[in-house]
């Protein structure tokens, strides 16, 4: 394993050092601030493993990648920071979480932060656990560098009353924190925000469409989140993945006590075994795999096609019902930005609300940043790949500057 690659060190002061953690990933983006010029990217799969893939760019251009033994995250972050040229002049690192009680926002990720996190690990059992095991190392490591995170749900902080509040007792609420919430927060906020920045004003209404390996839509009216698919956890709103989706909660005590296949076997099928996997009977929720074998005549996955653009769909609908209309929808994240066919099949037959579809430039758009409806729709239908890291650098190096 080459380590370092023989280069200068890249690092400069005011710099942010944009990290995602998965359960078994360390990816990373490294961001010159307050120019916002990216540095470096990169990351390293299957911690854990001898054979672990690893790969490193400086800007856009790759300059390692291959395989090595990366035992646990100390050595993938070490070798990340040798990469680099070292940490020493890193102005913070930045985190996206999920979730906490009672926290949310831009937050240094000291320990009642992280405590508050743990609070959630039922609710988010594979986000949160991996996080905060990684903040913590970050912290440990490298005690005088800042962690700074964004909580996912920060960019529905100002969602109205009436669409956080499930129909339940109101104790449940007040006490127990019992509400919808809302994630991609980043992603939304970013897709958004580059909306109007594309469409010159600010006034807009805009139903924001990530669609990936978890999917959600947000109801954005004058850069606001009003409402989202999601309800408290990244276990409902649409189909995800692997992930369930909304799903009848009497159905799941139904399965667990009057069947007999008790809670954890639910709670590890509906995390795990659900969704676009469960619903096509694939070993895999991939779309791409779910769309060759829809049209390989695999029925289960053309079926699990049509639910998934149907919840779409659902929302899409919903949104312009409580919006009074839309003067966007942008399309993003793995799915959106690469699928014309899935973007076709949500758009289909919308010419009651003005959305004409241009199916020429939709054909021949991927993950590139192109309005994709006719000129003379009266809802223009973009897609704008997202950037997430970016968000969390600006909100992490407004923190650090509220203290300069």
């Amino acid at each position: 394993m080459n380590v370092g690659g023989g280069f200068e060190p890249i690092m400069k002061p005011s710099q942010i050092l944009v990290a995602n953690i998965g359960s078994t990933s360390f990816k990373f983006r490294l961001i010159e601030m307050p120019s916002e010029r990216q540095l470096a990217s990169g990351g390293i799969e299957r911690i854990g493993s001898n054979e672990a893939p690893f790969e490193l760019r400086i800007g856009d251009e790759p300059k390692q990648k291959g395989t090595g033994s990366f035992p646990d995250y100390a050595t993938a972050i070490s070798f990340v920071e040798k990469s680099l040229g070292g940490f020493d002049n890193l102005a913070a690192v930045g985190f996206k979480p999920v979730g906490a009680r009672n926290v949310s926002g831009t937050q240094f990720m000291d320990e009642s932060v992280l405590k508050a996190m743990e609070a959630f690990n039922t609710l988010l059992p594979a986000h949160n656990p991996p996080y905060i095991a990684g903040v913590r190392l970050f912290n440990k490591l490298y005690p005088d560098i800042p962690c700074i995170g964004t909580f996912e749900t920060a960019f529905y902080d100002d969602v109205p009353m009436e669409n956080r509040r499930y129909p339940i007792p109101l104790e449940w609420e007040s006490k127990y924190g019992i509400r919808r919430y809302g994630f991609h927060g980043a992603s939304h906020r970013f897709v958004t925000q580059r909306c109007a920045e594309l469409m010159g004003r600010k006034d807009l209404r805009i139903i924001s469409c990530h669609l990936g390996g978890s999917s959600s839509i947000a109801a954005v009216v004058n850069s606001k989140a009003i409402n989202s698919s999601w309800g408290m956890t990244p276990q409902s709103g649409l189909p995800q993945n692997n992930r369930v989706g909304d799903f009848d909660c009497f159905a799941l005590i139904y399965l667990a006590r009057d069947l007999g296949l008790g809670l954890d076997v639910v709670e590890k099928a509906l995390c795990s075994q659900s969704g676009l996997k469960g619903m096509s009977g694939l070993p895999t929720g991939d779309i791409r795999d779910i769309v060759a074998a829809a049209g390989s005549g695999n029925e289960d996955a053309r079926i699990a096609l049509n639910v998934f653009t149907g919840s779409v769909r659902k929302f899409i609908g919903q949104f312009l019902v409580e919006m009074n209309g839309a003067d966007a929808v942008v399309f993003t994240a793995g799915i959106a930005e690469n699928s014309p066919e899935l973007r076709a099949r949500i758009c289909d037959n919308l010419g009651f609300c003005g959305l004409e579809l241009d199916q020429e430039l939709n054909a021949g758009t991927r993950a590139s940043e192109t309005i994709i409806s006719t000129s003379s729709s009266k809802i223009a239908v973009w897609v704008i790949p997202t950037n997430e890291e970016l968000i969390i650098a600006r909100n992490a190096w407004a923190k650090i500057s509220e203290g300069k």
